[in-house]
């Protein structure tokens, strides 16, 4: 964070000091909101949440090295006392990214692979200077800018990733960090009964690119319709990215090993060269294009481009992070998220992994699909069903479309046929964690293959981690 004494923070934030405050001590950084993260010249912003208060962990963070608390009433440290502390926490972003002298912010969006293309994007920016991203998923009113806060003055790319819950939601945090390159990956079906169809999700995504400039590069996926549409909706300059032949950057000759890893050639207007991803699934191809050509349009050779995108792993948790336990059992941890678009993709990796082999699929019902949830979470019983799977596992509650869907498409044969055991498809409800985990041990036999993925909140990490004998990381 650039150096700001607390006087200078009361006025960005419109606060007051309070608790014996000096207003010549400097917050060096970093800003945080757990009091676990505090170190040495930290500011502790204390948020109310609804089990917790940071308030109540003032004393400890102050005992910690924090030099002040941003806080939205009176506290027994030291204190920056203002009306809303989220509020002052977005001001105080706002004036840091204004005075970083030569940053260059790039902004991410999309319905599924943010935070991988945030990732790849982030790696390749570090080969021209030092940029600031998000630990993985930073990306809404409060994470985006704690992110911006780490900016220090010698940061010379800010790599955001932006998400939506309602329209608005990304203009608000375009407010905070300008972005003068914007990356629209995709239009899905993420948080469809929130927005009420793809169409509105379309108008919120949109938001990033109507945020820049004249003088601003808008990388858009000539692949999907409605982030192509988008086209219209900036002053920016516009570069394509995807597979089609009018892509600016595209992939071609694309193929999968053994491991379900693409390899391609990487196009770009002033040559070519060949990529071979460590990502799993070939959904991983348009995370790199995108990644590629916000990196191409900031000047980095396409040479370089490959080089680095071929050496990059898996960066942020349980997003496709694969492993092998000592007795061949492969185990694919998805479980961060899902929508209907992610699990699609899931099941396509699982596929190109396994192959010749066994395979499971542990899944939860999907949220906030509005009223297309009992439908959507069917057709997510449909596709299992056509995956050739041996046993899949719905834990949790509310699965009855899901069951149903793979049900259905048991029945009809739907897809890949019976799986390589030639025993047909077994549908388990699990009522939780603990009993998905126990009924899967007891069919798993060396060399399978488990996929495991769901919504956040169903904690389906947790029977992958069950599975390879505890949290490894």
């Amino acid at each position: 964070m650039i150096p700001l004494p607390l006087a200078r923070i009361a006025e960005i934030t419109s606060g007051a000091l309070a608790g014996r405050a000096d207003p010549r001590a400097v917050v060096r950084g970093p800003v945080v909101i757990d009091s676990r993260d505090v170190v040495p010249g930290s500011l502790f912003v204390a948020i109310k949440g609804d089990h917790v208060d940071g308030h109540d962990f003032a004393g400890r963070a102050v005992a910690a090295g924090a030099v002040a608390v941003l806080a939205s009433r009176p506290v027994d440290v030291p204190a920056v006392v203002v009306g809303d502390a989220v509020a002052a926490l977005t001001r105080l972003a706002t004036a840091v990214c204004a005075a970083l002298p030569s940053a260059t912010v790039i902004g991410v969006t999309g319905s599924a692979g943010k935070t991988t293309t945030k990732d790849l994007l982030a790696r390749l920016t570090a080969r021209l200077g030092p940029t600031v991203a998000p630990a993985g998923s930073f990306n809404n009113e409060i994470g985006h800018p704690l992110t911006v806060l780490r900016a220090a003055e010698d940061t010379r790319f800010l790599v955001l990733e932006l998400s939506a819950r309602k329209a608005g939601h990304i203009a608000h945090l375009t407010r905070i960090a300008p972005p003068a390159i914007g990356v629209v990956l995709n239009v899905g079906t993420a948080h469809l009964g929130v927005f009420g169809g793809r169409e509105a999700i379309a108008g919120a995504k949109g938001e990033l690119v109507e945020a820049l400039e004249a003088d601003g590069v808008a990388v858009l996926n000539a692949d999907d319709p409605m982030v192509a549409a988008m086209a219209g909706r900036t002053a920016a300059r516009v570069t394509w990215y995807g597979r089609a032949a009018n892509a600016t950057v595209r992939a071609e000759h694309v193929t999968l090993d053994g491991r379900g890893r693409a390899s391609f050639t990487l196009r770009t207007p002033s040559g070519a060269a060949p990529i071979r991803l460590r990502l799993y699934g070939e959904h991983a191809v348009g995370n790199a294009l995108a990644a590629a050509a916000a990196a191409y349009e900031l000047g980095l050779p396409v040479t370089t481009i490959a080089e680095e995108l071929s050496e990059a792993e898996p960066r942020s948790r349980w997003r496709m992070e694969v492993t092998d336990r000592p007795d061949g059992v492969t185990v694919i941890n998805d479980a961060y998220n899902a929508n209907p678009d992610s699990m699609r993709a899931a099941f396509g990796a699982l596929g190109a992994l396994a192959r010749g082999r066994r395979r499971f699929a542990v899944v939860a019902a999907l949220r906030e699909l509005g009223e297309e949830s009992a439908a959507l979470n069917e057709g997510v019983g449909r596709l299992a069903a056509g995956e050739g799977l041996e046993a899949l596992f719905v834990v949790g509650p509310d699965a009855g479309p899901i069951l149903a869907g793979a049900g259905a498409g048991r029945t009809a044969g739907e897809g890949g046929g019976a799986p390589p055991g030639g025993g047909g498809l077994r549908v388990v409800h699990a009522a939780d964690v603990a009993e998905a985990v126990d009924g899967l041990s007891a069919l798993l036999a060396p060399g399978d293959v488990v996929l495991v993925k769901g919504p956040r909140a169903a904690g389906l990490e947790r029977v992958a981690e069950a599975l390879l004998g505890g949290d490894r990381r």
